[in-house]
């Protein structure tokens, strides 16, 4: 991976992305249909879940800071551990550690892309409470909802930008790329993706999102983590079909004459 293969791949990743939806096929829809029925009952079901996870905080304290410790390993935190990654590969030679970080950090970046969602849903996250019932609700209130005046106050930004869950969204984005390429060693898919849905899970038990939001997420980390190293592997194919050598055979006046074709 050098540093134009990066680039390239990295501006291919963007493309992909915002051309995919008009690339979508017939078992893309019943994908897509899975997903809205799964994402469908979880919103249906946010509140009971929210309550189930305000109530396991509030008497096992021990989960309560075991959560605050792990929900710092997702987001901005997690930039540090793909560098010690990075760093790890570059120093020891290991191009396999080297490699697959950069991808990762490829499926963060795309990933981020889609933090542009929470703007778009201004939904309310599960620690704010409005001022006028004390309570709060899983309520999506639409496009630019933070910026606009309640009762001539602008809102807290944070307040309205619960999904989807962007902690959760880049821990499995990174966790997918190191699960398909190390799908040869088993332990690595169950140690990424734990790590990541304990991330996830964190998110609920620090009350900053709901479960909805927390699916989304992931799911959209996933799909990223898949068109970046799916898009490297279709990058490499091409770069050995355009270097490798074809022989072949052919009949001249009766007589068959051996040849290589060289392809570069």
């Amino acid at each position: 991976m050098t540093g134009r293969t990066y680039l390239l791949l990295t501006l291919s990743n963007f493309k992909q992305q915002f051309t995919a939806p008009f690339h979508i096929k017939t078992k893309d829809y019943r994908k897509l249909l899975a997903f809205g029925l799964l994402e469908g009952g979880l919103i249906f079901a946010d509140k009971s879940i929210n309550n189930f996870t305000l109530e396991l905080t509030k008497n096992n304290p021990a989960v309560a800071e075991i959560s605050k410790y792990v929900t710092q390993l997702g987001g901005k935190y997690e930039v540090v551990t793909l560098a010690g990654l990075a760093a790890y590969g570059f120093i020891f030679k290991n191009e396999k550690i080297k490699t697959t970080t950069l991808l990762a950090s490829q499926a963060y970046m795309c990933a981020t892309i889609f933090e542009g969602l929470k703007f778009i849903s201004g939904r309310q996250r599960p620690n704010y409470y409005e001022p006028e019932t004390g309570e709060s609700h899983p309520t999506w209130h639409g496009p630019l909802y933070q910026f606009k005046k309640i009762n001539g106050q602008k809102p807290n930004v944070n307040s309205y930008t619960s999904f989807p869950s962007g902690h959760t969204m880049v821990a499995f984005a990174a966790a997918t790329v190191y699960a398909m390429e190390y799908r040869d060693r088993p332990l690595v898919p169950i140690i990424s993706y734990s790590v990541a849905s304990l991330i996830g899970l964190s998110r609920l038990t620090e009350n900053r999102h709901w479960a909805s939001d927390v699916f989304g997420g992931a799911t959209l980390g996933y799909l990223c983590a898949r068109l970046v190293v799916n898009n490297y592997h279709r990058y490499n194919r091409l770069q050995k079909e355009k270097r490798s050598i074809t022989f072949n055979a052919s009949q001249v006046n009766g007589r068959w004459v051996p040849g290589a074709v060289y392809h570069f």
